[in-house]
């Protein structure tokens, strides 16, 4: 196990529908790194004692318990397996203003894409073709009123992802983890769903939409 300095066991708990869990997956894939995924089998109806014991203020998975340490909450997870497995590739930036922008959009990515924009976004490529335009969409998404103005939005942002390869250029980092993980079943974004790290762990569509809606009530 390549980790700085220990030889502390590391498990991971998650939901194979979170995508949140997925970011934690994908980042100790790309460090190579040895660990035990432990499924929440029913996470919206029951929650294990490991999961309530480790992260029992918020109560949710993912938990990345390395040793007796746990880490919860998911970008805070891919930051610390970054820096904990100090092997190639890195997943954040080596620049110190680069790191400051990838961790703005992906906190931003978080805090405006709301769960109505989620799933409509889902059900939008899931029988749709056509997209629309651009990832300034992710503003319109948050301050939409109708689900027109929603429809829209999801098109230019999915349209935007589905642009490019990945954010850092030639390999996936954080960025591409925060949003790809949240929209990577969207058959448009092929590059990070295609990737080795990330395929593996990637449930379908369908899977991600019924999921969705019975998490949220929708």
């Amino acid at each position: 196990m390549a980790q700085n300095g220990s030889n502390s066991t590391v498990k991971l708990l998650g939901t194979w529908s979170s995508p949140f869990a997925l970011r934690g997956r994908v980042a100790l894939h790309l460090k190579s790194a040895e660990y035990e995924y432990i499924e929440e089998a029913d996470v919206l109806n029951s929650k294990s004692d490991l999961l309530l014991k480790s992260n029992p203020i918020h109560k949710k998975v993912p938990v990345l318990i390395h040793g007796d340490v746990s880490i919860c909450e998911s970008l805070n997870i891919v930051e610390y397996v970054d820096e904990s497995w100090p092997s190639k590739p890195s997943i954040l930036p080596s620049d110190f203003k680069d790191r400051a922008a990838a961790r703005f959009w992906a906190h931003f990515v978080d805090g405006n894409i709301s769960v109505s924009l989620y799933i409509t976004a889902v059900e939008y490529v899931y029988n749709v073709v056509n997209m629309v335009q651009c990832f300034e969409s992710i503003d319109a998404a948050a301050g939409a009123k109708d689900e027109t103005g929603r429809m829209t939005a999801a098109g230019s942002l999915i349209e935007c992802l589905a642009a490019r390869d990945f954010f850092g250029g030639q390999n996936i980092g954080y960025v591409d983890i925060a949003c790809g993980a949240i929209l990577g079943p969207l058959s448009v974004i092929e590059a990070f769903s295609a990737h080795e790290a990330v395929k593996p762990y990637m449930p379908t569509v369908a899977e991600f939409i019924e999921f969705a809606k019975q998490k949220f009530n929708v």
